[in-house]
């Protein structure tokens, strides 16, 4: 669910977007409201919303000071509310920082469009903030370690297999090759590997790839073909394909979000 605050000095207007629009419905709540920047300021500062509906021109400090003092301290998008005989300062506005506009009265169609969307932002930066952070950590989505150091009883046959991707995941392997290597059919080393793991054996291979893509990416030390053969993956399609799948975004617009 989204924060938002509503930082508007006239009354009315605040009120109104308030308790006149549906927010549940557009999985939002509203955490806060404020009659001036000032206060806007600091009930940002407290609360962390994930999206400020703010006036331009309010007492004490007007809209753009605020957003620009408060995106020091918590990361948020803006919407300037604005009147016909504002429009160019709004317009404005949305170049230097602001995300959008909405025009007084508010349109209820164009809020739930626009939340739409910021929806979709805010559920891949966040995703992305994380992989970020776990790599940082030298971590990850997945941990090879934790699958290596179970305990899989007697049978060594599944500790092996992932033993290879951490020690070849470069090279072109798969459940075959190592279940030819070590004598075993391939349809029992999957079903055991599956049953071990709760992944198949390519599942947890290519997890592992786009982890170590996701570190190779992080040192800006590489092209993204060259991380892609890097990795074990052969074609570079196939690479974004399969990064895409894990991490909800292409290499490329990894490297973006991270900048």
């Amino acid at each position: 669910m989204l924060k938002i605050i509503i930082v508007e000095d006239e009354d009315f207007i605040r009120k109104g977007i308030m308790y006149t629009i549906n927010w549940l419905s557009m999985d939002c709540v509203i955490v806060a409201d404020a009659a001036d920047g000032e206060e806007g300021l600091e009930k940002i500062i407290k609360y962390e919303p994930d999206i400020v509906i703010t006036d331009i021109k309010m007492p004490k400090m007007d809209g753009m000071e605020m957003i620009c003092k408060a995106q020091k301290y918590v990361r948020f998008y803006s919407l300037i509310l604005t009147s016909y005989s504002e429009f160019d300062y709004a317009k404005k506005a949305i170049e230097l920082r602001a995300y959008d506009y909405l025009l007084k009265p508010v349109d209820e169609g164009k809020i739930k469009r626009i939340i739409n969307t910021l929806h979709n932002e805010i559920d891949t930066s966040r995703k992305e903030a994380l992989l970020l952070e776990n790599t940082r950590n030298n971590e990850s989505y997945l941990d090879l370690n934790y699958y290596m150091q179970a305990d899989y009883k007697e049978n060594n046959f599944v500790k092996t297999a992932i033993q290879k991707i951490a020690d070849n995941y470069v090279e072109k392997i798969s459940v075959e090759s190592i279940s030819e290597e070590i004598g075993v059919s391939a349809s029992y080393l999957s079903r055991k590997f599956k049953e071990a793991t709760n992944h198949t054996f390519l599942d947890l291979l290519n997890r592992y790839r786009v982890q170590q893509a996701v570190k190779l990416l992080c040192t800006e030390k590489y092209r993204v073909y060259e991380i892609s053969d890097m990795t074990g993956f052969s074609d570079y399609k196939h690479f974004c394909a399969v990064f895409k799948k894990y991490t909800s975004m292409s290499p490329t617009g990894f490297i973006k979000r991270r900048r």
